[in-house]
């Protein structure tokens, strides 16, 4: 990329040029200053331990040696950050001013299929999702900052994970938007998560956007936009079949209008190429169990979505650049639903059925964050982590804030 309306004429790359504009719109201050807390909340001592569903209801190494590519604009982006940070007071709103920033193609960021390193990626990673995040508080005004379940500055928050700092900004819209829990976080060369809880005024998908690097030479992606209503989904099996009045009863008939009402509104056609695409351009994947799969556990057949992806694949720069592309487009799926009048619920029963969904799906989700954290970061701090990344699962949440 040739930057010119800068004052540059100097090619950079993608990754150069994003990192650059960050800077300039100072988009690493998002944080809010908040002093330590004990992460183990009451949901660690509620004693969740049995799954919820409506049928129940019813019834390694280190990349090789290569050529380091982006190596100076991930250290902008450290120096960047840790600028802002010591300078910045503590933010009472989420800044805006990015969110008319374009974010470069990705297929570009390093292009020539050369090697990356762990810091490289999570840098792009990071930078990437302060843009996504900053176009959606652009967009939904009442979106405000959670001090008090939020980790930021790093250099205060005392979090850390596997030896990395670890950032948070906590987030919800208490108004018309109704999003009750967004997690912005980030763990420096480790992780980079978008989850987005939506509140009951809307049937709009939950989104949970995650990308670690596993065994130091891998990456573990997850994408998927989880339906809001039981569509009987953990008991999908492998054929993709569905059970069905003969087993169910009339249930059945309800579970099938929760699936038909999800792929009409939101697992279109087009959402459905647009994921098919993004696996088509990855190397060297490796899928992860699937909803009819036998060995998927009960919590992540409860909460994962029919269109879930979950995959792992060598650090390259090809994947970090079709996993940032993917990440971009379901950041933008998502914002357009939640604007979409069209999917908010009718006052009365609808809401009050969504409300109770949500909250007994609030729990399973948790515990499915629980299981990846352990598994990625033992046990210890897998609880510390997913308590701060789930939100408060024990709040009622029906559009005010905690």
């Amino acid at each position: 990329y040739l930057i010119t309306t800068m004052g540059f004429s100097t090619p950079f790359s993608a990754l150069a040029a994003l990192l650059i504009l960050s800077n300039h719109a100072d988009a690493f201050s998002t944080g809010a200053s908040s002093s330590p807390r004990t992460v183990a909340s009451t949901k660690l001592a509620m004693g969740y331990q049995q799954p919820w569903s409506p049928t129940q209801a019813a019834g390694g190494s280190t990349p090789p040696a290569a050529a380091v590519v982006d190596k100076v604009a991930a250290e902008m982006l450290d120096s960047s950050r840790e600028q802002s940070i010591a300078a910045a007071p503590v933010a009472a709103t989420i800044p805006t001013d990015v969110a008319d920033v374009t974010i470069p193609p990705y297929v570009a960021v390093v292009g020539g299929g050369v090697d990356i390193d762990a810091t490289s990626a999570i840098a792009a990673l990071e930078a990437s999702q302060t843009l996504m995040v900053s176009k959606i508080a652009s967009s939904i005004p009442d979106l405000a900052l959670k001090p008090d379940q939020s980790y930021c500055p790093v250099s205060t928050s005392g979090f850390a994970i596997a030896g990395h700092p670890l950032k948070l900004d906590a987030s919800d819209a208490a108004g018309p938007a109704n999003i009750a829990w967004l997690s912005d976080l980030c763990i420096d060369n480790t992780m980079s998560s978008l989850t987005v809880y939506n509140g009951p005024l809307t049937d709009v998908p939950h989104l949970i956007s995650r990308c670690a690097i596993i065994d130091g030479d891998k990456l573990s992606f997850f994408l998927d936009f989880r339906p809001r209503g039981y569509g009987a989904y953990d008991l999908r099996d492998a054929a993709g079949n569905f059970p069905g009045p003969d087993t169910l009863g009339r249930k059945a008939f309800e579970y099938s209008g929760a699936r038909k009402d999800f792929d009409t509104k939101f697992g279109t056609e087009d959402v459905i190429n647009f994921l098919g695409e993004t696996k088509s351009k990855f190397e060297g994947s490796v899928y992860s169990l699937n909803l009819g799969d036998v060995g998927l556990g009960e919590f992540e057949q409860l909460t994962r979505g029919p269109l879930a992806l979950d995959v792992t694949m060598p650090l390259s720069a090809k994947n970090v650049d079709t996993i940032l592309a993917a990440r971009e487009q379901a950041a933008n799926l998502w914002l357009d639903w939640a604007l979409d009048s069209s999917h908010s619920h009718r006052p009365g029963a609808p809401i009050n059925a969504q409300y109770l969904y949500d909250s007994k799906y609030k729990i399973n989700a948790y515990h499915v964050l629980l299981d990846v954290y352990a598994k990625m970061f033992g046990q210890a701090e897998g609880e510390q982590l997913a308590a701060a990344d789930s939100g408060p699962i024990d709040e009622g949440y029906v559009g005010g804030g905690s």
